[in-house]
């Protein structure tokens, strides 16, 4: 995984950290739900690259 790969991939899910938060303590329904995509789609692609490291191997 190119570290690059992995600092977006975290942020991504951190971001999506931060709009759950926001959106839970402001009775943000929607806002709340977007983080938790945000935080999936991240763990999604970090995954995605570990598998694609393992091929590399």
């Amino acid at each position: 995984m190119g570290l690059s790969d992995k600092i977006d991939n975290q942020a991504e899910e951190a971001k999506g950290k931060v709009k759950e938060g926001v959106g839970r303590a402001t009775d943000d329904e929607q806002l709340e739900a977007e983080g938790k995509v945000d935080q999936a789609s991240g763990n999604l692609k970090q995954a995605g690259e570990k598998v694609k490291d393992a091929f590399k191997s």
